[in-house]
């Protein structure tokens, strides 16, 4: 089935890269900064080490080819970018695990039998300017470049500023998608990031797809007054009527089975001594059936409507991001399973409620999954890991699935 790939040697370059880019802090490679530049170019001398030489599109995606007998391309990837004081693993497993299948060819002496790509994509974590998958989805095809142009990170600077410094336009992002046609098929290998496989104690996972995505930005506005001059009954609050809103996001997501989240609010004027007369509430809502994400969307507004008028407040909903339910490619499923089953003895299948870049790749390629079980179902935090056995075998699996792919003898 091909040459198999070194785990070991895997786990090692991560541990090297959480060395040089993280710590007991966490991860620092937030996309568009000093870290996460370093991190690309250590990565691209791990490549240049078996003859891969760097490849930048017009959104900063990077990839690495190494020549097989056929085209087109099957890719592997992920992202290096994390959030701040994020995990060792997110992201970046996905893309050192790739490279170990380009090594474990390139040191075979033996010609794959359809050329490899090698993706580390662009800013999947959205974590500086809050729209995710950024560099991916150019590739795909759905980068909304003036939506894109009002996007500010917290210190004020503009997007169009941050990817200036990295060398990209803002209007020529979708310049990304020339390249499309090289692929046939995409792999990703990751982490968990929930509880359910170690729940099950099981190492690995084929994952068939991810739940669509609803990001907002509700703002409410009030009046600011006096703390200590102002009577209860006479206050228009708007932090209360968001934290009225956020109470009830996390009741809707409960009752539709999908996932809500209300994780950042910041209230104006921000004192102790005032009432708040602005609040903005960040929304993320989440689930695997389009049609239910769209009526927890609906409640979310109608409940937050309903939260202002009795404060005396108004609210306005600013869209931020959102991405529809993605199924994976059926066949690549069954391939990635068997892989699964081979390494690991697993038959486990999973839907993702974590946004990954195979979610817009697959709108216009083939793609499909791999899950390695995460301890505690931690990630995006210090603490994110998982046990050297359960990754020996998640990237063994992904080695075994990226040879199976490349030696089907239809075009992926």
């Amino acid at each position: 089935m091909g040459p198999a790939i070194d785990a070991g040697r895997v786990i090692a370059d991560l541990r090297e890269l959480d060395r040089l880019t993280g710590g007991e802090g966490g991860a620092r490679r937030v996309a568009w900064g000093p870290a996460w530049r370093e991190a690309r170019e250590w990565f691209a001398e791990r490549c240049a080490e078996i003859g891969l030489e760097p490849r930048r599109d017009a959104a900063a995606n990077v990839r690495f080819r190494l020549e097989g007998e056929a085209r087109p391309a099957v890719a592997l990837g992920s992202h290096l970018d994390s959030v701040p004081a994020g995990g060792w693993l997110d992201g970046a497993l996905g893309v050192v695990a790739g490279l170990g299948v380009l090594r474990a060819w390139a040191e075979s002496g033996e010609r794959p039998p359809r050329d490899l790509l090698l993706v580390d994509w662009a800013d999947e974590e959205g974590a500086r300017f809050g729209h995710s998958l950024l560099g991916s989805s150019a590739f795909e095809g759905s980068l909304d470049t003036a939506a894109l142009a009002g996007l500010r990170d917290p210190e004020g600077v503009a997007i169009a500023d941050a990817l200036a410094e990295n060398g990209v336009e803002l209007d020529r992002m979708p310049e990304a998608g020339a390249w499309r046609d090289e692929v046939g098929a995409y792999l990703e290998l990751h982490i968990e990031q929930g509880p359910v496989l170690e729940a099950e104690s099981l190492p690995v996972a084929a994952v068939d797809g991810c739940a669509g995505i609803e990001r907002s930005r509700l703002v409410f506005s009030g009046q600011p007054a006096h703390a200590g001059t102002t009577p209860m009954g006479s206050r228009r609050d708007a932090l209360l009527a968001a934290a009225e809103t956020a109470l009830e996001v996390e009741r809707i997501a409960g009752e539709c089975g999908g996932m809500g989240t209300t994780g950042a609010l910041d209230a104006r004027p921000g004192i102790p001594t005032a009432v708040a007369g602005e609040a903005a509430l960040a929304v993320d809502l989440r689930h695997g059936d389009r049609g239910e994400l769209t009526a927890m969307k609906d409640s979310v507004g109608q409940v937050a409507r309903e939260a202002a008028a009795r404060r005396g407040c108004e609210v306005t909903a600013e869209p931020v991001w959102r991405i529809d339910p993605t199924v994976f490619d059926p066949s690549l499923v069954r391939e990635v399973g068997q892989a699964c089953r081979d390494a690991a003895g697993s038959d486990r299948v999973l839907t993702s409620g974590a946004l990954h870049d195979a979610a817009l790749v697959a709108r216009v390629v083939p793609a499909a999954m791999i899950f390695v079980a995460s301890r505690r179902g931690l990630s995006h935090a210090p603490e994110e890991d998982s046990s050297e056995p359960d990754l020996r075998l998640g990237i063994e699996a992904f080695g075994q699935a990226a040879n199976r792919l490349v030696q089907r003898e239809e075009s992926p």
